[in-house]
């Protein structure tokens, strides 16, 4: 804000440096002839190539420096421009400040005494009558000022005093107009670019400046625009802190009031409460006199179905003493059918009875028979061989054959306890070859499980040196086989497995539980997809038989886990199988949680636990079942034991584990060595029991001989029998025809009877359907008379219970607020009002301190607030006014800059008109351009042509008429001009010099500096530099036809 009113306030700095008649009366500033800002003397030391050169004075007018190359005028020009604080780039010598440094020293110094006389005079009274301005120039390219009195004296030694005293005096170093070096000239006056002319115009009537000045203005005020805004944003804070503060110092006055507010919420919540009751009992009235109307329809509709039923049930009675009739024939005929059938049945039963004796006897005489045959056949051999011996021997056989006979009761006993002996031995070896197909069958088990165990050891006793052969001895072959089919590009994603080998356990202890769980898995492999399947199934068939491959899964590889959050069991003591596992491989993971769910299975270690937390229990949310460290399965109501007592693929301790199996194989060693002890124990005795059997057997057949007579007898005695069985047999089988006869007549007869009253009874069933039918309709509309009876009943004791609770609340109501207030407040709003009410009271009591701090605070915010708020305002006018402002002062810009044109114009016209000549300036400030065009002799006699078709002289010539042109639109203490003729003939040498000599006469109160060759005139001072020598140190000056100054 305080730099936009100083740019507002300040003139630019080339106002009063320019003559203007439109603007004199504003900018132009009248100074005494001579009297201040001229150079009395300069002095330099080690600058550029020169130890010392001066000090030597100029006079007041018109001053020339003469002298070869390499004497220093030019150094006198440069130390002008640095001595007064121009920077190093405006000399066109150097980038820098050490430059000006002579080689070898360390330091430059530049003196250079400034007049300082008359009313315009800066300061006088401490500076007096000169200002001496001094210089010291480091070999870093650092500067520093002293400013001293006329007496030397030391003023000040700040950069600001110097450019205060410059912008007193109007001088400007950097303006080509005060002083032109060479490399200036050249770029600007003797460039053929028509936009360099236009810049060095710009600049040398400070009109480059002014323009830069109202750009920097326009930036600054868009910088201010938003810091307005961000005022803004700052000043509803403010305003929001003052509101705040404001409605706190309220809520403390009307505290009070919110109390009475609160009472008259009170009374109003009372009668709403009222008023909400009887809204209740409202839609109660209305539901009663609806549903009594509805009675009559439903008394109407008992009468319909009640009239229905009615004939529902004559019909049904009708056909039902039809079927009686029907049905008391044939119960008549029913018992004969009875009598009959059972007199059937004995008779039938009587003729098998016989029947089957019959055949029992055939049997018996067919076994007979066969005996008779073999006795006889044995009592023939007998006799053949009896024929044979003597009669003594005959005695002697006969004597044996009644002692035989005697013993033939006592062998046949035997006999009979033979028999049995044969049934227990018989049994004996039955039970001992069971024994033997039992022992043989466990030593093939123990066979089998030894076998297991020993492969079991040799694997692990592989993975000491390779884990992966716990999974199978062909295991690495086979991914080594996987990762050179990989390389090769048979697979479009390398298969992964087996599983386990990516799996490790957090707690040692429920691997058993893990292994038991995943089971095959451990072993399983898995692809991508199902072109890998196949190729997999290639390699894995080298190395296992049919039937007895790992499991191959398919299932799409991703590289991160599934979230199974929101589906996981979560349990704060035991973990579930993915928490215990540490997965290497989120393939692997993934492909568990597919195929078995891990995340949903518990691991408890302790059994009970697990049944506690599982059945007792209902189970965790999520859980499907648990296994415990010894590997058993336990659902939410089953359990199930472990057949595994020890981990094979996922334990650390391998070493451990051989021992254990170790163990194990010898355990099975001893236990089959048992077995096949035992094995040969039963064959023995096996052996023994037949041996006996055969015996005793052999012993039977022999006591058989002497039962051959008996034999005859007993057939005789059978044959008889079957006679008597067939007679019988006959008789019963006729008897039994004849009942079977009167059986089927009875049959037939009750058969016509059940024709005849089968379509009776169907009808009599669908009858029988047509009274449920209507008795279930009438049943229906029953229930919902009874229901619509009851609702009533419901209705009216809800209504009463209103209606008491009305008289209740009609009484508090009136004990709070005797008078009936109307309110159109529902009790919900009130009561929420009044809670907002009591909070904020109760909030204002405890939270607020005391009234005069309140009061205090309001005022603070307020102030701040009014405070921004005015600042704000103000910076939003000025810039309204600064806007203004601007577009006033462009105008006056574009009208100044008109106005420097035409003079410009004709001061060059007029000093191109002293030799002749005829020109035009052309200035284009669009496009910032300057065109000039002069024509040597009359112009009405030849075209206007370019300054580049002219000669060097003649556009030389030109260019002089130019600088005098922006000389005399121009202000300045002094001008310096550098080899200004150096491309000039000696005719326009003269001239040129004649128009600079003549102007500087009629302008006696500045000063002119030109590098020149020897001259001397009047007012005119030449300054003649001596030849440069090797090794000087000290330039010595001449002075020509020296003159004593004017004072």
């Amino acid at each position: 804000f305080i730099l936009l009113c100083s740019l507002y306030i300040s003139p630019p700095k080339a106002l009063p440096s320019v003559c203007c008649p439109v603007l004199a009366t504003k900018v132009s500033v009248t100074f005494t002839s001579g009297e201040v800002g001229i150079i009395e003397s300069i002095q330099l030391k080690n600058f550029m190539c020169h130890s010392m050169l001066g000090p030597f004075q100029f006079g007041s007018n018109v001053n020339f420096v003469v002298g070869n190359n390499g004497s220093g005028k030019s150094a006198v020009l440069t130390a002008l421009i640095v001595g007064l604080g121009g920077k190093a780039t405006t000399t066109n010598r150097g980038s820098s400040l050490k430059v000006f440094v002579k080689d070898g020293e360390t330091s430059a110094d530049v003196s250079i005494t400034l007049r300082n006389r008359g009313k315009d005079a800066f300061k006088p009274e401490v500076y007096g009558m000169s200002i001496i301005v001094t210089q010291h120039i480091s070999m870093d390219g650092s500067r520093s000022y002293k400013l001293k009195s006329k007496t030397g004296t030391l003023i000040s030694s700040k950069k600001e005093e110097l450019t205060a005293i410059l912008d007193h005096f109007n001088i400007q170093v950097d303006n080509p107009v005060s002083v032109l070096t060479q490399e200036m000239s050249k770029h600007f006056l003797q460039s053929k670019n028509e936009g360099d002319k236009y810049k060095f115009f710009m600049k040398a009537t400070q009109l480059e400046q002014m323009k830069a000045d109202y750009s920097y203005i326009m930036e600054t005020k868009s910088r201010t625009h938003e810091q307005i805004e961000q005022g803004v944003g700052l000043l509803q804070d403010l305003r929001q802190h003052y509101v705040e503060k404001e409605e706190c110092y309220k809520s403390i006055a009307f505290v009070s009031e919110m109390q009475t507010n609160l009472e008259a919420l009170k009374h109003k919540m009372a009668w709403a409460v009222v008023n909400e009751t009887e809204q209740e009992m409202k839609p109660i009235k209305d539901s009663i006199d609806i549903e009594e109307g509805r009675t009559e329809k439903y008394d109407q509709k008992l009468k319909e179905w009640q009239v229905k039923v009615n004939e529902a049930e004559e019909k049904y009675k009708a056909i039902q003493e039809k079927l009686e009739k029907i049905s008391e024939e044939a119960q008549a005929l029913q018992p004969q059918c009875v009598c009959l059938k059972a007199d059937v049945q004995a008779k039938r039963k009587a003729y098998n009875e016989a029947e089957a004796h019959y055949n029992r006897s055939r049997t018996e005489l067919k076994r007979l028979e066969k005996d008779d045959e073999q006795l006889r056949k044995r009592i023939e051999e007998l006799k053949n061989s009896a024929d044979q011996v003597s009669e003594s021997e005959k005695l002697e056989r006969q004597k044996k054959i009644a002692h035989l006979k005697d013993q033939l009761k006592i062998v046949h006993d035997q006999e009979v306890m033979m028999v049995q002996e044969m049934d227990q031995f018989q049994q004996a070896v039955y039970k001992s070859k069971e024994e033997h197909a039992r022992l043989k069958r466990e030593e093939l088990d123990v066979k089998q499980a030894l076998d297991s165990k020993q492969r079991q050891l040799k694997e692990l006793t592989d993975s000491k040196t390779n884990r992966l052969k716990r999974f199978g001895q062909h295991v690495p072959v086979l991914l080594e086989e996987i990762e050179d089919a990989y390389r090769k590009g048979h697979f479009k994603h390398k298969p992964i497995g087996p599983l386990g080998a990516f799996i490790s356990l957090k707690d040692a202890e429920l691997t058993l539980a893990v292994e038991t769980c995943l089971k095959s898995l451990l072993q399983a492999f898995c692809c991508d997809n199902h072109h890998d399947e196949r190729t997999l199934q290639t390699l894995m068939s080298k190395f296992y038989p049919s039937g007895y491959r790992p499991q191959i899964i398919v299932s799409r590889f991703r590289n991160e886990v599934y979230d199974v959050r929101p589906r996981a069991v979560h349990h704060p003591e035991f973990p579930s199988v993915l928490t215990a596992l540490e997965i290497d491989n989120a393939v692997v993971a993934n492909c568990l949680i597919d195929m078995r769910g891990i995340e949903t299975i518990l691991l408890i270690k302790s059994n009970p636990k697990a049944r506690e937390v599982m059945q007792r229990n209902r189970p965790p949310k999520n859980c499907r079942e648990a296994f415990t460290a010894e590997g058993d399965q336990v659902f939410e109501r089953r359990y199930y034991s472990s057949d595994n007592t020890r981990p094979k693929f996922l334990s650390k301790d391998v070493e451990a584990e051989i021992s254990h199996l170790q163990k194990e194989v010898e355990n099975k060693m001893a236990q089959l060595s048992t077995s096949q002890r035992r094995l040969c124990s039963i064959e023995n005795e096996t052996r023994q029991n037949e041996d006996y059997l055969n015996r005793r057997r052999r012993q039977q057949k022999e006591l058989q001989e002497d039962e051959a007579q008996e034999n005859k007898h007993k057939m005789e005695s059978v044959k008889r029998d079957m006679e008597q069985q067939r007679g019988k047999m006959e008789d019963l089988k006729n008897i039994l025809r004849m009942a079977e006869h009167k059986l089927e007549e009875i049959k037939e007869k009750l058969h016509q009877v059940e024709e005849i009253a089968s379509p009776v009874k169907d009808e009599l069933n669908q009858a029988d359907l047509e009274v449920e039918k209507s008795k279930h309709h009438w049943q229906h509309y029953e229930e919902k008379q009874k229901e619509h009876l009851a609702s009533i009943q419901k209705l009216k004791g809800e209504l009463a219970a209103k209606e008491k609770e009305l008289k209740e609340k009609i009484a508090q109501a009136t004990q709070i607020c005797p008078q009936r207030i109307e309110v159109n407040r529902t009790v919900k709003s009130l009561d929420t009002e009044m809670n907002r009410l009591r909070d904020k009271i109760n909030s204002k009591r405890d939270h607020h301190g005391n009234r005069e701090e309140i009061i205090k605070q309001l005022i603070e915010a307020k102030d701040k607030y009014q405070d921004a708020d005015g600042k704000v305002k103000n910076l939003k006018k000025f810039i309204k006014l600064l806007d203004q402002i601007m577009t006033q002062r462009y105008k006056m810009y574009q009208q100044f800059r008109r106005c420097l044109t035409l003079r410009c114009k004709f001061y060059f016209n007029f000093l191109l008109c002293q030799r002749s000549y005829s020109g035009k300036m052309s200035f284009d400030h669009k496009n910032e351009t300057l065109s000039i065009t002069v024509q040597p002799g009359d112009i009405n006699k030849a075209a206007l042509n370019d300054m580049r078709s002219l000669s060097g002289g003649e556009r030389s010539f030109s260019t002089v008429c130019f600088i005098l042109s922006l000389w005399s639109i121009a202000e300045s203490p002094f001008r310096c001009l550098d080899e200004f003729d150096v491309f000039m003939d000696m005719v326009n040498r003269r001239i040129a010099m004649d128009m600079m000599l003549k102007m500087a006469d009629s302008q006696r109160h500045r000063q002119f500096i030109f590098s020149k060759s020897a001259l001397e005139i009047g007012l005119i001072r030449i300054l003649r530099m001596q030849d440069p020598e090797r090794g000087q140190t000290t330039l010595n000056f001449q002075r020509k036809h020296q003159e004593e100054e004017e004072d």
